[in-house]
């Protein structure tokens, strides 16, 4: 990161940033207000309907029945079937378009934030658990399911359903109307209070289900399984997986019986309310009050039960927005986080790279309380000539590699590409020009083709024998049961370690960059695969500027020059006759090669 960009800290969770992050969740349904407004439409529609059916039926008590109106009481039956049918029709189109709106807003989240960390450098991933980030945009996103996909026609629904009832129930007696209403204020500040306790819990257990992916993801690994084998501790980690299991137990339960006792009792209290009203009316008409006529007194009823559903159901979703903000609130965090390494407003393309790499000046920490990784480095490598860097655990060898294809980017001078700023590149230009074939070699769990492929997707068969071949490894290939089409499993283990790397040179051979580097890319190998390998790196390297960062000094006598690293600063540079015949740091580490490979 660089030192004048201000950390990265979380989004605050206190009371005056909900207006702004709903706001926020509001904007993700913009682009969809065309089909919102119809689905707006569709449930006015469906609760003025809904609403005419008590006075249908007032109708059929008061007039059509007592006055045996046999005409009347047909239309008014009829009238509340099809009352019924348009409600249900209305309400299967309005599932249909606000579930699909919910998850195209699904799909635009998971799409930002992979879009968000495709683009972070890396060190932001080697300060993040894999599992981590795959909870937020698996379990996090997925959580807000319910909420996205029909929160937002819920709530226009009942809160639609609500106006339009309590406005009838006013036409019919709106003195009935206000015994109805007194504690529905109470019940909203209840629900508010289970929101609050809800939101706090499913914070946490977001929290929870990232730390045990993540535990699964290291674990259940090929590498975890080995070394969980190897040393011993299956067991353990089994256990150690059920204690954090057992602790999202307590707090899926917790998360679940949050304020259900007071929701029960808002249940309770408006179950009862049909009683209350009968009640009311008949004390009224006994202490000499307006008579209700039975007609309205039952449509009134079937309208307040009416206003049961939709009430609960508004109340329910306030609760489930509350949580559900906790949810969006740790996307957006992963949608906030600075991006530090970004293209430039005007970028340089490069149509013919000629490779010449230049440092100048170059200085690079990761943070502001960290120390200089490097200082003061000022190469040059000439277009199509070696650089080979050397140097103790720690000395910044592979961060100096980094900093060329921008995986970090330099906290000071600068590194140039034919003269450019690597900055000032465009990402195409830079991906086109750099590779990099590491120690680690990583390899997707697909067919030995696809792999290839990652670096060409347009490439041919003849192509991928070819790269295969340059790299010593067609041979083998085309020995398997299945050739090309082998699956290599999860991170290549269905291969050796020679192997596999062979197989990242040809596709670094496919993608054919001008510049090349290699970090430290035999040296987990023994001295046979060694061998092939570095056989396989040297057809790759030919013609191209070649940066290799060197275990084995014995695999880099040949380079232009070579550097010397020692705590981030250039101690030594030479070729390897010139660097031997000073008889320093390089000397020494020759010497000591000497004395291992003696030693084998």
């Amino acid at each position: 990161m660089h030192p004048d960009q201000p950390a990265w800290t979380p989004s605050s969770d206190g009371p005056s940033e909900q207006p702004r992050q709903v706001r926020r969740i509001l904007r993700l349904f913009k682009p969809y207000s065309g089909r919102l407004a119809v689905v707006g439409l569709l449930v006015g529609a469906a609760s003025l309907v809904s609403v005419a059916t008590p006075f249908l039926l007032r109708e059929i008590l008061d007039v059509a029945i007592p006055q045996g109106r046999t005409g009347l009481l047909s239309l008014l039956a009829l009238g509340m079937i099809l009352s019924a049918v348009v409600t249900s029709v209305f309400g299967v189109l309005q599932t249909l378009i606000s579930t699909t709106v919910g998850q195209r807003v699904m799909h635009d989240l998971r799409t930002a934030v992979y879009g968000r960390l495709q683009r972070m450098s890396l060190a932001f991933f080697t300060r993040t658990r894999t599992g981590e980030v795959q909870s937020r945009i698996a379990n996090d996103i997925g959580g807000m399911q319910a909420t996205v996909t029909s929160t937002a026609t819920s709530l226009v629904s009942n809160l639609t359903s609500v106006v339009a009832t309590i406005v009838a129930m006013v036409a019919l007696d709106w003195r009935l109307t206000v015994v109805s209403l007194l504690l529905l204020p109470l019940f909203v500040w209840i629900s508010r209070r289970v929101g609050n306790e809800r939101k706090k819990i499913a914070t946490q257990r977001q929290k929870q289900m990232a730390a045990m992916a993540a535990t699964v993801t290291e674990s259940l690994s090929v590498s975890g399984i080995l070394l969980g084998r190897t040393m011993g501790r299956a067991d353990s980690l089994t256990e150690s997986f059920a204690s954090e299991s057992e602790s999202l137990v307590d707090l899926e339960v917790k998360s679940n019986m949050a304020g259900r006792w007071r929701m029960a009792v808002i249940t309770i209290v408006m179950a009862a309310m049909p009683a209350v009203i009968y009640w009311t009316a008949g004390i009224a008409l006994r202490l000499g009050g307006p008579s209700i006529s039975i007609g309205t007194l039952v449509a009134f009823v079937s309208l307040q039960q009416g206003l049961f559903r939709p009430t609960v159901s508004l109340l329910s979703t306030g609760v489930q927005i509350q949580t559900s903000l906790a949810l969006f609130q740790r996307i957006f965090e992963y949608l906030d986080l600075p991006i530090d390494i970004t293209e430039s407003d005007d970028p340089v393309r490069l149509d013919r790279i000629k490779g010449e790499i230049r440092f100048e000046d170059v200085e690079f920490h990761y943070d502001d309380k960290s120390g200089p990784i490097l200082k003061d480095i000022d190469i040059t490598v000439p277009a199509g000539t070696s650089l080979a860097v050397v140097g103790p655990t720690g000395s910044g060898k592979s961060t100096l590699s980094y900093l060329v294809p921008r995986l970090y980017d330099v906290t000071g001078g600068r590194v140039t590409l034919d003269g450019v700023d690597v900055r000032d590149l465009d990402f195409d230009t830079l991906a086109r020009a750099v590779g990099v074939v590491s120690q680690e070699t990583y390899l997707f769990h697909a067919s030995v083709a696809d792999n290839l492929r990652f670096a060409k997707p347009e490439a041919t068969d003849e192509e991928l024998y070819a790269a295969a071949k340059a790299a010593q490894i067609h041979d083998h290939i085309a020995g398997l049961p299945d050739g090309y089409d082998t699956i290599v499993g999860e991170r290549g283990h269905r291969f050796s370690g020679g192997e596999k790397q062979r197989l990242a040179i040809a596709r670094t051979i496919l993608r054919d960059p001008p510049v090349l580097i290699l970090d430290e890319a035999t040296s987990a190998l023994d001295t046979r695969t060694e061998h092939a390998v570095q056989e396989a790196i040297d057809a790759l390297s030919a013609d191209r500027t070649t940066l290799t960062i060197a275990h084995r000094l014995s695999t880099i006598r040949a380079a232009d020059q070579i550097v010397v690293l020692d705590s981030g600063c250039t101690v030594e540079r030479g070729t390897h006759e010139e660097l031997l015949e000073l008889d320093g740091r390089y000397a020494a580490l020759v010497r000591r090669d000497a004395r291992l490979e003696s030693t084998r």
